[in-house]
């Protein structure tokens, strides 16, 4: 119990006092009245903790789905990174290309462009989720069979 609960606690108590005491000095007739303010009080308070938990729950949920959209381990690539990553492997294949091919004629432009397509490849796949579906079969599957 944090010291904010106990202090209304503490406080719920006074009430309940206050009003036991009240009724003792005004009598029977107030009763129900008396009964009913603190029973007023006391959902009042519950209003306010249920309250309190709700959006502490709904702040920690948002959180949550917070650090998953940022994760990049959670295998969801947005369609402008995919987009760049494919534009600027265009832009850099062009210097790879000219050094391919002044390196190793036309074989060493195949090479430059199989790598180009396959780091794509690659990056796609992990776009997609296809990576992480191979990587969780591999995971579950057992190292001895029967």
């Amino acid at each position: 119990m944090t010291g904010m609960e106990a202090t209304r606690d503490a406080e719920l108590k006074k009430e309940l006092d206050a009003a036991l005491h009240a009724r003792k000095d005004l009598g029977e007739e107030y009763e129900s009245a008396l009964v009913d303010s603190f029973l007023e009080k006391v959902e009042k308070r519950l209003d306010s903790t249920i309250d309190r938990q709700m959006r502490r729950h709904l702040a920690e949920q948002q959180m949550i789905m917070a650090r998953n959209a940022r994760n990049p381990a959670s295998g969801v690539d947005s369609w402008g990174e995919r987009f760049g990553f494919g534009i600027v492997s265009l832009i850099l294949a062009i210097p790879l290309s000219a050094i391919g091919v002044v390196n190793a004629g036309l074989s060493g432009l195949f090479v430059t462009w199989f790598g180009i397509v396959g780091v794509n490849a690659v990056h796609a796949a992990r776009g997609t989720g296809l990576l992480a579906v191979l990587r969780r079969r591999d995971r579950d599957r057992p190292d001895w069979t029967d």
